[in-house]
């Protein structure tokens, strides 16, 4: 916590309905600290505080870097989401939001549903990620796919000087809820398209309906293709996948793409250009946020700004040209610049009265 600057990490425990969660705070310089809940069966305590303090500072960078006015935070719960859900689970979880006082803005992640955000409404207000119907945005796949493809189109304008896709060969790897809606975009758009999922249904889906190349899920890596398009796991660019790779550009909306930065390096010492992933799949975080911003949810502006991931992601490479550095660390100085310029205005503000 000390090395990477944390501001506090909350236990849970709620004997009762059975709760345990962790509430990771790195960073409220730019606003309250925001990030969604994950439930997931964590083999220890300690892994689950661990992956809550990973995530949660990656969405102080992810914020940051978007232009975003909020701060980083994460929320995980240690169970299985399939049979340790509940209501007076969620409820509870919700109370120890309420009681951060908007030190902490919880949403949807994996594990966890819109319905669920809605029970935990019930609680406390601090909840970003809902249904229309509760004033939210309602599904948010869409944007953050929309905004990974804008910024894969970035790149192939940086490599080719042109950002149009069409005739563009994209290896898609996950056809999930923000694959699929990504796959509708890059067919739209004249890309031809090879994909891989886990899921054969899925598969054949796309199939049927686009008319793609399937191939197994470990073939995905080693397809001559332009750009290799990562929208399932993290950790994928690794020892393993990186000589496989034929694409010069990866780009796409998986969270944690590099397994370590020194990947990162790699990529960048083979020529290959990389969409950073928190920048490329940051979407759907500012589709979902434009609700806590004056005059609430306006659908409009909030399309608006995640197009502006195009323009975000030509600034990262403009700053890993001006400074020689790779692309994910152009990412890092990008959003710490952002953060060190506003936090130091608010140092200087003067103190505000109470009304």
């Amino acid at each position: 916590m000390r090395r990477y600057d944390y501001k506090k990490v909350v236990m849970c425990n709620d004997s009762q309905s059975g709760l345990r969660a962790i509430i990771a705070i790195h960073s409220t310089h730019l606003g309250p600290a925001t990030g969604g809940l994950r439930m997931w069966p964590y083999a220890t305590d300690e892994e689950a505080i661990f992956d809550a303090l990973r995530l949660s500072r990656g969405m102080t960078y992810k914020y940051a870097a978007a232009g975003v006015n909020l701060g980083g935070g994460k929320a995980v719960i240690i169970g299985d989401p399939k049979k340790d859900k509940s209501e007076a689970l969620l409820r509870a979880f919700g109370r120890f939001v309420d009681q951060l006082g908007g030190e902490y803005i919880t949403g949807e992640d994996v594990g966890t549903t819109l319905a669920d955000m809605e029970m935990i409404f019930t609680e406390t207000n601090h909840v970003v990620t809902l249904p229309k119907h509760c004033g939210g945005a309602g599904d948010i796949s869409p944007a953050t796919a929309l905004g990974a493809v804008v910024a894969t189109k970035a790149c192939a304008k940086h490599v080719w000087g042109t950002d149009s896709l069409k005739g563009r060969t994209i290896a898609l790897q996950g056809l999930g809820a923000v694959g699929h809606n990504a796959l509708r975009l890059l067919a739209e758009d004249g890309a031809k398209l090879i994909v891989a999922d886990i899921d054969q249904q899925k598969v054949d889906h796309a199939i049927a309906k686009y008319g793609v190349k399937a191939v197994d899920p470990k073939d995905i890596y080693k397809q001559d293709v332009d750009i290799f398009a990562p929208y399932a796991l993290g950790a994928v660019i690794n020892d393993e996948t990186l000589p496989q790779l034929k694409a010069k550009v990866v780009a796409g909306a998986a969270n944690n793409i590099l397994a370590e930065e020194r990947h990162g390096d790699e990529l960048e010492r083979r020529g290959i250009v990389y969409a950073v992933d928190y920048v490329a799949n940051s979407g759907g975080t500012i589709f979902d946020t434009d609700r806590l911003r004056k005059g609430g949810f306006q659908e409009e502006r909030a399309w608006a700004n995640v197009r502006k991931i195009y323009e975000r992601t030509e600034e990262v490479f403009r700053l890993a040209e001006r400074d020689h550095i790779p692309y994910y660390a152009a990412a890092d100085r990008l959003a710490e610049e952002r953060i060190a310029a506003l936090k130091s205005v608010r140092l200087l503000e003067p103190a505000r009265l109470p009304h």
